[in-house]
């Protein structure tokens, strides 16, 4: 691969993921069954989760096209992802697929025999989809009256655009302020999200975590829970304690200028340049406390006993000329050799990397925080895991489910035989 691991060995992954499954570490949510009308990333991310956690998840899609993110594979980016849509598979790895006409009164009914047999009820559809399809809460619980009902949307389930469609670009970054405290005062425009789906599977996380905890309530109460995330209340949690600055202060939350070095009152935090163009981040909250080692590290032990930085009265007094000089410090070596200067410093720092670095960074190959499998046909592909870890193993991943590869054992779950299943196929009710 050049990047310093080993060749992908389909067959040994395969392995590696049954043994990781077969045990009990990453397997909390084994005998949960999760149905899930839902499509693009924010919602199929949170049941990706649960299934990287053990669950049963069932996936209804489109009767004819399936997943929406699926047609992203036809205009041309498969050739570019080398065959592999990782988005797609980012948020529906671990899952069972079904193609399904929710138009259809057979179709509907299908729905509510097998969320007869399911404990969460997962869709992002917006309100007066679900009122049109049946499948409100109402809908559902009279099927199955202890059923964890989840919606997850772009702008919450009440107020004028509870009916809006709100990607994480719009809703997560746009309107929950990130974009707007995120963009340097100095720069033009407005600085867009980092990544694709960058608000979506953080938003995922959280429906995730909300329906662990609705999970436990049952359990301990009986009672079923109807839970509800926003992608626009999942952003704002994102940018809580600035929000909560705003309030208190009254003024909107802005970044500083892009030209600004360092924090403006700690030298010790900020992110310097290196002399290859790379940078260097520093957060010693504690700035005097560590100032000392860090003076001894970079040759430069004069400055320990500085008066402009002896005390913690001058050393904040003088923290602006204070990061000038440690920019000029960090920017006479390269990022390798100030990697190799500061291991085991007392300090916290971090080197500033990309996304392909991460691949090879110590701590992600020790904490397998990056997870290998391969497409149905054997193409292989390498996914984040899941965040969270238990009993000190990464959970594993799989694949998403080829468009409808599920269709008969599903079916075959609710009582409905061939005949009925090859009925309902030429009815066009089901894929």
């Amino acid at each position: 691969m050049g990047d310093g691991r080993p060749p992908y060995d389909a067959a040994t992954a395969e392995r590696t993921a049954l043994d990781h499954i077969g045990g009990p570490m990453s397997k909390v949510m084994e005998g949960i069954r999760v149905l899930e009308v839902a499509e693009h990333t924010f919602v199929p991310a949170a049941s990706a989760i649960l299934a990287d956690w053990g669950a049963e998840v069932i996936k209804i899609e489109h009767v004819t096209r399936g997943d929406a993110m699926r047609g992203l594979m036809s205009t041309g980016l498969s050739a570019f992802m080398g065959g592999v849509q990782v988005i797609m598979e980012h948020s529906n790895r671990g899952k069972k697929s079904i193609g399904l006409d929710l138009a259809t009164d057979e179709g509907v009914e299908i729905v509510y025999k097998l969320a007869a047999t399911c404990d969460v009820f997962l869709t992002n559809k917006m309100p007066g989809v679900r009122e049109r399809l049946r499948i409100e809460v109402d809908d559902i619980r009279r099927h199955n009256p202890d059923i964890i009902y989840v919606r997850g949307s772009g702008y919450g389930n009440r107020g004028p655009d509870a009916d809006a469609g709100g990607y994480d670009f719009l809703a997560f970054w746009a309107r929950a302020g990130c974009a707007e405290s995120s963009t340097p005062s100095d720069v033009a425009g407005r600085v867009v999200q980092p990544s694709p789906a960058f608000g979506d599977s953080i938003g995922a996380m959280t429906i995730a975590g909300g329906i662990a905890a609705a999970l436990l309530r049952r359990e301990r109460t009986g009672e079923p829970s109807v839970v509800d995330v926003s992608l626009l209340g999942t952003g704002m949690w994102s940018m809580s304690a600035a929000i909560a600055l705003t309030q208190q202060l009254g003024g909107p939350w802005m970044a500083g200028p892009s030209t600004h070095v360092g924090s403006g009152f700690n030298p010790l935090i900020g992110m310097y340049r290196t002399s290859d163009d790379r940078y260097i981040a520093f957060s010693m909250l504690q700035g005097l406390h560590y100032w000392p080692e860090f003076c001894e590290r970079v040759g430069r032990p004069e400055l320990v006993t500085d008066e402009r930085f002896s005390t913690q009265e001058a050393f904040m007094a003088n923290a602006n000329e204070g990061a000038l000089l440690v920019a000029d410090i960090i920017a006479s070596r390269t990022q390798a050799e100030w990697k190799a200067t500061f291991e085991g410093m007392k300090g916290q720092w971090a080197p500033v990397q990309n996304t392909a670095e991460l691949a090879t960074d110590p701590q992600v190959v020790a904490n397998g925080y990056l997870q290998e499998t391969a497409t149905a046909d054997g193409t292989p592909f390498t996914l984040v895991a899941s965040p969270v870890q238990y009993d000190d193993e990464p959970a594993p991943t799989n694949r998403s489910p080829e468009f409808n590869e599920h269709c008969e054992e599903i079916l075959g779950q609710v009582g409905l035989d061939m005949d009925a299943i090859i009925d309902l196929k030429i009815k066009g009710v089901v894929a």
